[in-house]
């Protein structure tokens, strides 16, 4: 379980005790790693599912009872000064850069191509592709050692059509492209980067109605959970991953999208 004693995690987006990003910074925790977590509480509060003050604080409790430090920023990624901050913040608290990079906060407000505005796109790009560019930049500049992960939490765009959700999946779309065009400038460096797309996942979005309509195509019969994408990123994160890199992996439990 000390498969990553030593590293310096750095997971974005981890407002909320359920969501995918802290089950990710808890996996990093149980394999050993130190982690570094942001938070934006100001758009989970706007969101349906909300989120308490006291969350992140507890997060970073429950890492530091692993054994590991850990350190929480308040972040908002739409501003190009949190990039360095961040990284910063990460030397000054640590005494290092990170070596693994987790691009998880998101920007995500439904629409389709009736009702998509020029605001509501550009929140989703500054958050989904801007945010994640110059995150992987700054990571990129700041590693100076022979092991360097990047991990990208992406969605199922490319699996089913996705109408209602289009300046989400414009931008997240991108997330991909990065990935895959980054991976052999990164391999030279000593950097392996990938994307997870978790699926949909019961990580505090999902009423009742929605966790019946998608049930059923899950043929596993259990919807996803944050543990689920958080166990694939802590294998991508570990030495035994070190070949694998450009790649998009669909962790969702073979779940059947609407084209399907």
């Amino acid at each position: 379980m000390d498969s990553l004693k030593g590293k310096l995690a750095l997971v974005t987006g981890v407002s909320r005790t359920n969501g995918i990003g802290a089950a990710i910074c808890r996996e990093f925790a149980q394999k050993g790693a130190d982690v570094l977590f942001t938070y934006w509480t100001s758009y989970d509060d706007e969101m349906p599912w909300g989120v308490k003050d006291d969350e992140p604080e507890k997060i970073k409790l429950e890492l530091e009872s692993f054994g590991v430090r850990s350190e929480k920023i308040e972040l908002d990624l739409t501003k190009v000064s949190s990039i360095e901050e961040v990284f910063k913040y990460a030397k000054d608290s640590f005494g290092t850069a990170p070596d693994i990079l987790v691009n998880n906060a998101a920007y995500s407000v439904n629409d389709n191509i009736e009702t998509i505005t020029p605001e509501q796109l550009d929140k989703h790009y500054f958050v989904n592709v801007k945010a994640v560019t110059l995150m992987t930049q700054a990571f990129t500049k700041s590693f100076s050692k022979n092991y360097g992960r990047v991990l990208n939490i992406t969605t199922g765009w490319s699996r089913g059509q996705m109408p209602e959700e289009l300046s989400y999946v414009l931008t997240k779309s991108t997330v991909e492209t990065l990935t895959y065009t980054l991976s052999a400038a990164l391999a030279s460096k000593g950097i392996t980067i990938n994307a997870i797309n978790p699926g949909p996942t019961n990580s505090g979005w999902m009423n009742d109605e929605v966790k019946a309509s998608l049930l059923p195509r899950f043929p596993t019969g259990r919807l996803g959970e944050p543990s689920d994408a958080a166990k694939l990123a802590g294998f991508l994160a570990s030495e035994d991953a070190a070949w694998i890199t450009g790649q998009v992996i669909h962790s969702e439990g073979g779940f059947k999208n609407g084209d399907d």
